[in-house]
């Protein structure tokens, strides 16, 4: 694991022991009262949202990258950059000089309006997690090997839908599509009766790369800008009927939901961990063993109206952004900056840390108790999932994701 000295502290108090001190500063777009038609990129501190480019200018720094109104300027800047602005942000919050200037470009955070953080240009998930996987495999496919032979030996993953990703907080409109159950005849036509969540951790790509090129492991830090929390909801009977021969299509591309905050790669250095032991050797491309560990400790949280129905733990994905970055790009696909990939579902060993309802139901035959006394299988309308997650920073920080929520409307 890397190593990084002693976290400074800020001068704002509310910064002080918070999961949005300045050892995380997550970056984000945001607009305000005083100028609602104007986007901003925004760094989420304590209680408040600082807005970048206005402190940048009050520094006496150059702004162009942070008076942008989507974070895609900064993140195709390149790493030498976020390491610059993150050092100068760094600076201007903890240095009590800069405190009386920056004072003015403090909002605070309930009185914003946050965005879409980046303008996607891609969208890929994946299917990283092998309690996940066995799970589905074994409700599908009864006395037969839940994994499929492919598992272990590459990231299986899809093409999404970058123009359906929104932020947290929009309202999902529940999807119609041809469901067919095994009992029915024929096919019919309808909103989806099967409505499910997906938990899920994405990875923003900043700089690009060149097509017929691939992204080595060694190269995954130069090319993602940072994480953010992801739900990628799911039509799972319109998934059920459509998915054969060929992957997830409208059962999935209707709506997927991303939190507000990007957390930079920067932030996690204390969160990285080994992934769990491979039993299958991967091929070279994928063979990550001699480097540092790209598998993160983060501790996620599902809640359903309210109620807390699930801890996924993220440390337990077999497959890493970093390898899933590597086979994205292996046979010469180019990235380009606001492409977004997502690590598919996160699930755990035990039944309360499955990350999405059709394992937490295992299939609808096991329901959900809330405590209002009614249960779930799936999504009903007006169901609010809200999902957040923590990580481990330095000298017993806590770095904060902030929350990816929606309500099916």
């Amino acid at each position: 694991m890397s190593t990084t000295p002693s976290s400074p502290r800020s001068w704002l108090p509310s910064a002080q022991d918070s999961p949005f001190g300045v050892h995380n500063l997550p970056y984000g777009v945001f607009t305000a009262a005083d100028q609602p038609g104007r986007r901003r990129v925004g760094v989420r501190v304590g209680d408040f949202v600082l807005d970048a480019g206005a402190a940048a200018r009050a520094a006496g720094a150059p702004s162009v990258l942070l008076d942008a109104d989507s974070l895609n300027p900064l993140m195709a800047a390149g790493r030498s950059v976020w390491t610059q602005v993150r050092a100068d942000l760094t600076t201007w919050l903890t240095d009590e000089s800069f405190r009386e200037a920056l004072a003015p470009a403090l909002l605070p955070v309930g009185e914003v309006e946050l965005h879409l953080p980046f303008e996607v240009a891609d969208y890929v998930d994946f299917y990283a997690s092998e309690h996940h996987a066995t799970n589905l495999g074994t409700i599908f496919r009864p006395g037969s090997e839940p994994l499929t032979p492919n598992w272990k030996h590459l990231p299986i993953g899809y093409h999404g839908r970058a123009g359906t990703v929104v932020v947290s907080g929009t309202p999902v409109v529940r999807p119609q599509g041809q469901r067919k159950a095994p009992a029915d005849a024929a096919p019919t036509f309808g909103p989806s009766r099967r409505l499910d969540i997906e938990a899920e951790v994405g990875f923003v790509v900043g700089t690009p790369s060149q097509l017929g090129r691939p992204v080595a492991l060694d190269d995954f830090e130069q090319h993602v800008f940072g994480v953010c929390l992801l739900n990628d909801w799911s039509a799972r009977d319109i998934q059920a009927w459509e998915y054969v021969p060929l992957g997830p299509f409208l059962g999935k591309s209707f709506a997927t939901s991303v939190s507000p905050w990007i957390v930079p790669l920067d932030a996690l250095r204390h969160a990285r961990v080994a992934p769990p032991r491979r039993d299958v050797e991967p091929l070279a491309y994928l063979d990550d063993r001699g480097g540092e560990p790209w598998g993160l400790d983060l501790a996620m949280e599902v809640r359903l109206n309210g109620h807390l129905v699930s801890r996924p733990p993220f440390a337990t994905m077999y497959w890493t952004a970093q390898q899933q970055l590597a086979h994205m790009t292996v046979n010469g696909a180019s990235l380009r900056t606001g492409d977004l990939f997502a690590s598919g579902t996160v699930s755990g060993p035990e039944p309360d840390t499955r990350g999405a309802l059709i394992e937490l139901t295992w299939n609808g035959e096991e329901p959900v108790k809330l405590p209002d006394g009614t249960t779930r299988t799936f999504l009903e309308d007006g169901d609010e999932v809200v999902i957040t997650a923590t990580a481990p920073g330095p000298d017993g920080t806590v770095v904060g994701f902030g929350e990816v929520a929606g309500r099916v409307g």
